[in-house]
Formats: structure tokens, C-alpha cells, sequence
């Protein structure tokens, strides 16, 4: 399964037997196993320059919320290298053994994710660009944050949508009213929090003692609720969740209609990837937000 010239560099570089390369579920972009060496279990992913590209965002954004989350398990960054003549690009990974959900599981992913976000900058961004899925994620630093989500989130989204053909002209009229509400929709300086940037139910998963760990990340700092958002995009997230995030670090009144804003960003990044099923939820988010 594994390229032979990628077991032999990875044997090499970790200095131990390669003895298989189990595959494993979930993904849509890159190869991935369960790597099995004389020395223990790894998480490896591999791919050519168009997948291998994502790995260093991902390595960097592991890395970041490693540092940050305290009662949420992160993945440690074990190597990730550019694909070469001989071989892939890969990125390999702690193996996290999974398990089943302990009495205290959502209570515990609740409180971890608003500790993380405790976790701030002095502004919106990340020190490096990274990838949403198979697409490009700007992270230029910005010192206002609807700025940030207005040239860095939207606006990309929707000039990829108009280039690929998939943006609808009577969209536009909703866009504009958008914007220009921006400011009274989206807070200014909220603190400027360390994100997960992608969190749905695919990534996130249950450790072997029944603890919360996050997988996949599409890491930056901004408001913390854009987060929340995206859990209640596709569902999965138990009401204890919620309730245990909100008596760590309250959400303020508004939220809901922030949610829809911060959601329209993932709804057209999935309308860029999976095509019209998504133009549906597109159209019908944009035109309730401009009438907010």
C-alpha cells in the first residue's frame, strides 16, 4: 500500500522496521494508514505536491494547538517532508488509539475548547497561510477581525465560486447588502482566539481512556465563536457540550445570527468542492443574512 521508496526514507529517518501500513477510514484528500514500526504505531499520510502541499499547515497548526489546549488531546508532529523525485511528500503523526466516550466526555470537550481559546494574539491571522480541505486558506495578519473575515474568508470563497462557475448571479445583490452590514452584524476586537478552524464531527475523535481529541485542523486565530459555528453546522456535538462551553466562557446575545456568517464561509468552501448540492444552503443563508 505504502510506496516502497516512502517505507524505506521513513526507515531511514525513524531508524526502525517498517512492518505494515494498515488503511484507515475517513479522508477525502490524502493517502492514510496506521503505520507499523519496530518502535511503535504512527498516523501517517502521504500524497503528491498537490495533497503534500497541505501538510505543513496542518503540521504548524497541530503544533499550535498542542501548545494551547490543555483537556483536549492534540496529535504530536512526528516528521512532515515535501515529496522528492524518489518518493511522496508525508506527514507523519502520533498514533492516538481510539476508545469510547467517558461518563464526563462532552463535558470535558466543552470546557477544553473554551480553555483553548483562552489561548490568544494581538490579532487575526496565523504566521502562515494554510489549506480548508483541498483549498487555499489565507492567514495575512489583520488587525480587525471583520476586516480578516471579510478579505481572507469571504471574499476568496466567493471569487473561486465566480472562476469555477458555481456562483449565481442573483447572489450578488445579497452579498453587497452583506457587506455592508458587516459591521453591525460581526464584532470589531473580539479576542483574538486560537481555532481549530474546522471543527465538524469528522474531526474530532475519542482517545483509548474516553478523552476528546482533535484531528485535522485549518488553524488561525480569530473570534472564538466561528468555532462553535462550525459544530453546528453538520450536527454531532451533544447539548452537554454546548452547556459546558458556555459556563466556562459565555457566548454574548447575537450569536446566532453571527453563526450563520461565520457558517456561510464553510458553505461556500464545501459549494467549491463538492459543487450545486451546496448552492441550496448558499443561497438560502446569503438572503437571510441580508435582511438581518
Amino acid at each position: 500500500m505504502i510506496p516502497d521508496s516512502l517505507r524505506d526514507h521513513l526507515a531511514t529517518q525513524l531508524d526502525t522496521s517498517i512492518e505494515g501500513c494498515a488503511a484507515v477510514s475517513g479522508g477525502c484528500i490524502a493517502n492514510g494508514c496506521r503505520l507499523e514500526t519496530g518502535q511503535g504505531s504512527y498516523f501517517l499520510k502521504w500524497g503528491e505536491e498537490n495533497v503534500a502541499r497541505t501538510f505543513p499547515g496542518e503540521a504548524a497548526g497541530l503544533d499550535a494547538l498542542r501548545r494551547a489546549a490543555e483537556s483536549i488531546s492534540v496529535p504530536d508532529v512526528v516528521e512532515t517532508e515535501p515529496p522528492s523525485d524518489q518518493r511522496p511528500g508525508f506527514l507523519l503523526l502520533q498514533w492516538i488509539n481510539a476508545g469510547r466516550q467517558g461518563r464526563r466526555f462532552w463535558e470535558t470537550f466543552g470546557r477544553g475548547l473554551a480553555e483553548m481559546h483562552r489561548s490568544t494574539e494581538k490579532q487575526y491571522g496565523f504566521d502562515r497561510s494554510n489549506y480548508i480541505g483541498r483549498l487555499p486558506q489565507e492567514n495575512d495578519w489583520e488587525h480587525d477581525w471583520i476586516t480578516f473575515f471579510r478579505k481572507h474568508r469571504l471574499e476568496p470563497q466567493v471569487e473561486r465560486a465566480r472562476a469555477d462557475d458555481r456562483w449565481e448571479a442573483e447572489w450578488d445583490e445579497y452579498l453587497d447588502a452583506l457587506f455592508l452590514n458587516l459591521s453591525d452584524l460581526l464584532p470589531a476586537q473580539p479576542p483574538a482566539s486560537i481555532l481549530h478552524g474546522d471543527l465538524w464531527k469528522g474531526n474530532f475523535m475519542v482517545t483509548a481512556t474516553g478523552e476528546p481529541a482533535v484531528i485535522d485542523p485549518a488553524t488561525y486565530y480569530g473570534h472564538r465563536e466561528a468555532d462553535l459555528a462550525m459544530t453546528e453546522l453538520f450536527g454531532g456535538f451533544d447539548t452537554r457540550f454546548y452547556d459546558a462551553y458556555n459556563e466556562a466562557w459565555p457566548v454574548e446575545d447575537g450569536y446566532e445570527t453571527r453563526r450563520d456568517v461565520y457558517n456561510l464561509y464553510h458553505l461556500i468552501n464545501h459549494l467549491n468542492h463538492f459543487g450545486e448540492s451546496y448552492a441550496g444552503s448558499v443561497r438560502k443563508t446569503l438572503s437571510a443574512l441580508a435582511t438581518v
